[in-house]
């Protein structure tokens, strides 16, 4: 699999494989479609065996494609016949258009048809995270410089979706991912630093943590996470004191409805803003408090509750802030697919208003097994 995924990046192969996604097998006995395709399935067997259809699917968003490859290899692993299909498709990563037919398949109904709906599920999925993350990896350049993004979805979601989730994300433009499942499909580790819990370990000591940190994992880049005592400029200060040049990053993830204590002990400043949460306010305050001991170098990164929109806002006021970490807000499926019959042996035939849409820019995809 990593093999594979190594020359897809490089440009050598055009499509992943079931090699690479490991289908449940329970797919080719139907156990995962809509009943009445079953049925379908079967009257097509029985009644109209010599049919040759064109399904053809379209979703209605501006948006970025992924899940082609997933959706083609479903079709070449459990579609009867499989190399006799003709297969047209965009490609992962793809920007497409509002009714923008993205793929079509031809041949017997019943070869095919009954996977529509799981065909419909993955192009959803993958493109509405795919979506997403490029939306907030735009916003993540509204200064002029593209900052990272980090896809920190492992605890939003059922664990068996982090592979798919993190492969749409790695074609949205993130950085990297939280878990290796989201760098599996590849063949990349996942990547990460330190919990609360770490901190919690050490009696809420973020130093001593720190310590314990680089001492096991001296080869990383050490980030340290600041806001378990509420108080991330003290702690900033205190890590930064401690490590010095070795200390590359700090992490501030308060949550929403938590004040900081900085703006406790400086109650002069509130009524102005709100001042819950990771809010520029507190980030300009962090970095000029490193500056001003010489930490210059040292990256801030923010995380929780961080959304296209909340990203932008930071961006257009130029808040201090080197990378993002953002997690659930990237996992909202909200791009459905469709997927209809619009040519029955060689003539139009469909549904009212889904007549097939011929689109150019569709290549033809060669069997693989």
């Amino acid at each position: 699999m990593e093999k594979e995924l190594t020359r897809k990046l490089n440009g050598e192969i055009d499509r992943l494989t079931n090699e690479t996604f490991k289908f449940d097998q329970r797919l080719k006995e139907g156990w995962f479609s809509a009943v009445y395709f079953l049925k379908t399935k079967e009257i097509a067997e029985k009644t109209k065996p010599n049919n040759e259809v064109v399904m053809q699917f379209f979703q209605k968003e501006n948006a970025v494609l992924c899940g082609t490859d997933e959706a083609i290899a479903l079709l070449h692993t459990f579609a009867d016949n499989p190399e006799n299909l003709e297969i047209h498709s965009l490609k992962d990563g793809d920007k497409i258009s509002p009714f923008e037919t993205v793929l079509t398949i031809k041949g017997p109904y019943q070869s095919f048809g009954y996977l529509e709906g799981v065909i419909d599920g993955i192009l959803a999925r993958r493109t509405s995270v795919a979506t997403n993350v490029y939306n907030v990896v735009k916003a993540g350049r509204t200064s002029g410089k593209q900052k990272p993004i980090i896809f920190m979805g492992d605890r939003d979601d059922h664990y068996t979706q982090q592979a798919g989730d993190g492969y749409a994300a790695f074609i949205g433009g993130s950085t990297a991912q939280a878990t290796h499942a989201m760098n599996e499909w590849w063949g990349k580790t996942g990547m990460g630093t330190m919990p609360h819990a770490l901190i919690q370990l050490f009696e809420g000591d973020t130093v001593a943590a720190a310590k314990a940190y680089h001492e096991v994992y001296p080869e990383d880049d050490l980030t340290v996470l600041i806001d378990y005592n509420n108080d991330v400029i003290t702690d900033a200060l205190k890590v930064a004191r401690e490590f010095g040049d070795t200390l590359k990053c700090v992490r501030l993830d308060t949550s929403n409805n938590m004040v900081d204590k900085y703006f406790l002990r400086n109650a002069h400043l509130l009524g102005k803003f709100d001042p819950r949460g990771v809010n520029p306010e507190l980030i300009f305050a962090l970095r000029k408090a490193l500056d001003d001991e010489g930490y210059h170098h040292v990256k801030i990164m923010a995380s929780g509750g961080f959304t296209e929109e909340k990203i932008r806002m930071f961006e257009k006021r130029n808040v201090p802030v080197d990378l993002y970490g953002v997690g659930r807000n990237l996992l909202d499926i909200n791009i459905g697919f469709t997927g209809d019959n619009v040519i029955l042996n060689g003539k139009p035939e469909s549904k009212a208003g889904r007549q097939y849409q011929p689109n150019p820019r569709l290549e033809k995809v060669e069997y693989k097994k």
